[in-house]
């Protein structure tokens, strides 16, 4: 069940026009359902051959040699490739080239990639691949993040200098592992080109920047490598890195002919980032009615073997460490380190998941002490419009925190439970229980994300749109590198364009590299930028029809295309001493509550229902916005509840979709929702970005509600059985 509140006036249009504000289909939706929609790991060609890659088995070792003859020696086998054979550049990285495109000397994690074979059948590959030799000199890994003194990024906030108060709270916080674990595994084709270049059809979240580490990396000059988008299987960050596109490149030009790679769903566990895990130590004070004095916090991120994204992971745990709440006396101090663990990078929230976890668990326990309600402790301290972050940053758009909360609350609870259909009750299906031990909670929880990228970042979209006669009627073609990765963005371009030209017939172009960058997409940004591009060209378009209607313009012009570039407004670097400084493009927010059943006799949860008001300034598309705040709300109540990778000694021990849990449709609630539309004057159409703030609120609502039915404190998440079950 869904509500609108606040609804803008749509642009005037065409009846039968789907487009701003309208539930438009998307135009891979009939495909996706029928299993006819072809995805990177379905590409083809003929006389391609498969490549497969050897990675160390070991967190941390010096590699003394590497005999390839043995799998050279396989029957079918066209190449086997190591660093020797690296033609450019041997290292690349998203913010900092410090990982290897093949182990050079060492390995710094489990699942490092060392060699490369290609063979005429993906097993002949594979059977090669194990026949390499590898002396291996295993070192003792660094594995404890508490213990590295490797540090990515310190980053600290300082504000006032008040650090005492009626009411202290404190509390110890940890954040698990967690994996995308989108469906699709990493895939793609690279195909070599006439030129000298290769053309690679890639599942990706960003093809320019893919193209920019490739292209040193390969020896060849950016216009030489080119990316074409294939269908994306799912993301949430963990497709920013690079996987096997240099690989599958570099064998490909080796061999002259079509490489494809394909990872197996183990390989995949090891061949993309992973969530941060968190460890976290919180002091909040407050006045004896529970107004906020200060908050300190100790933020410590395990970024693993390589640098990946988490500077600005760190930057956003700091910059967003206390939540939505007005607090004059801060400091927080943020820190990731290298490990020998998996590396971490990218996933939906961003470094703004694990400090809310923590910052809500927080106050909860403050309105405890307080003796005032979860949500009433949370009111008292809300920002709005206004107030300024702890960086300083004033919130100059609506920020209606406090009324969400009240429109939450008002919301009507699920009914009590019925032992009269077991399958409602925890473990209900396996006859656990017939509602002996079973126990009711509720629980709230509050998040606050940045949209956008952050901290001076060029943060920018490119679309080219082009308006013309086909077949006697008006056609409009968008054409952008704006990756589509199951969130709706191919329909949002068409949605705009049909808005702006009034024209009913719109083609979404492919993504790929021979149009200007759209950035990645993450952060909740490509609606905002790509939406904004997007308008930019079409308004470009609209104005040289002079005022008459398009098929008038088009018969009178001919085609008219016009390419724009959309930037957001500037942000600026957090302060290195202070964090001071406005960081963040824009804000979202949404509050959640959870109900939950739970037997505390065996540590079962069932998740009863979750209700959710999330402000998103104005709803592009209705039905693509209720599935991305479902979607986010599914992946924090996997953190929450069961999603973490088991890492001991630096290695992966459920690399599987048998070992590593994901929620099914069987754990998935009702979802009650309330959403809001307050706009934003400084983003197109007043759009809020929406993807990723459901995530943050989403688990420590749950770990709330599983708090109040078993009194335990539960200071880590995943929420295990041990830490329920009472003795």
């Amino acid at each position: 069940m869904t509500e609108t509140a606040g609804r803008t006036a749509r642009e005037t249009r065409p009846p039968g026009v789907l487009g701003v504000g309208e539930s438009a289909q998307r135009p891979d939706a009939t495909l996706k359902v029928t299993g006819e929609f072809a995805y990177a790991s379905d590409l083809w060609l003929d006389g391609m051959v498969w490549g497969v890659t050897l990675r160390s088995p070991h967190p941390s070792a010096w590699i003394r040699s590497i005999d390839v003859g043995p799998a050279l020696a396989v029957p079918g086998v066209r190449a086997v490739l190591t660093h020797e054979d690296v033609p450019g550049e041997k290292y690349y990285g998203l913010e900092l080239k410090d990982q290897p495109v093949l182990a050079v000397d060492e390995v710094r994690y489990q699942g490092e990639p060392v060699a490369l074979v290609a063979a005429d059948h993906p097993e002949t590959a594979r059977r090669a691949a194990a026949a390499i030799v590898v002396d291996y000199e295993p070192r003792e890994p660094v594995t404890d993040p508490r213990r590295s003194r490797n540090i990515v990024r310190y980053q600290p906030v300082r504000v006032g200098d008040t650090f005492e108060a009626d009411v202290v709270v404190t509390g110890e916080y940890e954040v698990g592992m967690q994996d995308q674990a989108f469906l699709g595994p990493e895939s793609g084709l690279a195909v070599p080109a006439e030129d000298g270049g290769v053309d690679l059809f890639i599942a990706t979240q960003w093809l320019h920047v893919d193209r920019d580490q490739l292209a040193p990396c390969l020896g060849l000059p950016p216009e030489k490598v080119r990316l074409t988008l294939s269908g994306v299987g799912g993301a949430f960050g963990a497709r920013e890195d690079l996987s096997m596109q240099v690989h599958a490149c570099m064998l490909a030009l080796r061999l002259n002919r079509p490489v494809k790679i394909v990872y197996g769903r183990e390989e995949s566990f090891f061949g993309h980032v992973h969530r941060h895990p968190a460890w976290m130590r919180y002091e909040h004070g407050a006045t004896r009615d529970g107004r906020l004095v200060y908050v300190k916090a100790d933020i410590l991120l395990d970024g693993g073997a390589y640098c990946s994204s988490s500077p600005a992971v760190v930057g956003n745990a700091a910059s967003l460490g206390v939540g939505p709440y007005v607090v004059p006396n801060v400091r927080v101090d943020a820190t990731g380190v290298y490990t020998n663990n998996p590396p971490c990078g990218a996933m939906r929230g961003f470094g703004a998941v694990q400090a809310c976890y923590a910052y809500e668990s927080q106050m909860d326990r403050l309105a405890a002490a307080c003796g005032l309600s979860p949500v009433e402790i949370r009111a008292r301290n809300a920002v709005s419009q206004g107030s300024a972050l702890i960086t300083g940053q004033v919130i100059d758009s609506p920020a209606p925190l406090a009324e969400m909360l009240r429109e939450l609350e008002a919301m009507p609870l699920p009914p009590p439970r019925s032992g009269a259909d077991l399958r409602s009750l925890p473990g209900g299906v396996s006859q656990t229980t017939h509602g002996e031990g079973v126990r009711r909670g509720v629980g709230y929880g509050v998040g606050i994300k940045n949209i956008c990228f952050s901290e001076g970042f060029d943060d920018y979209s490119t679309a080219r749109v082009r308006a013309e006669l086909v077949a006697g009627r008006p056609h409009v073609t968008v054409h952008t590198a704006a990756a589509e990765v199951g969130q709706g963005l191919v329909t949002v371009q068409a949605q705009i364009a049909r808005t702006e030209l009034g024209v009913e017939h719109v083609t979404v172009a492919t993504a790929d590299t021979s149009v200007g960058s759209a950035g990645s997409s993450s952060a909740s940004r490509q609606s905002y930028v790509t939406g904004g591009a997007v308008r930019a060209a079409c308004q470009a378009v609209r104005a040289r029809f002079e005022g008459m209607p398009a098929r008038e313009a088009l018969e009178k012009f001919g085609p008219i295309e016009e390419t724009r570039e959309y930037r957001h407004r500037p942000t600026h670097p957090m302060h290195p001493e202070t964090g001071q400084g406005d960081s963040h493009t824009q804000l979202a927010l949404c509050v959640h509550r959870a109900v939950v059943d739970v037997d505390v006799e065996l540590g079962l949860v069932k998740v009863v229902e979750l209700a959710a008001v999330q402000d998103v300034g104005r709803i592009l598309n209705p039905q693509q916005l209720e599935g991305q705040i479902h979607g986010g709300s599914a992946q924090g109540l996997g953190l929450a509840l069961m999603e973490k990778i088991q890492v001991r000694d630096g290695r992966v021990l459920n690399p599987s979709f048998t070992d590593y849990l994901i929620p099914t449709v069987l754990d998935m609630p009702p979802m009650t929702l309330k959403i809001l539309e307050n706009p934003d004057p400084a983003a197109p159409y007043g759009l809020r970005g929406a993807g990723e703030p459901p995530t943050l609120s989403s688990t420590p609502a749950i770990a709330a509600a599983v708090r109040a039915a078993t009194g335990r404190e539960l200071t880590r998440v995943p929420i295990r059985p041990e830490d329920i079950a009472l003795a």
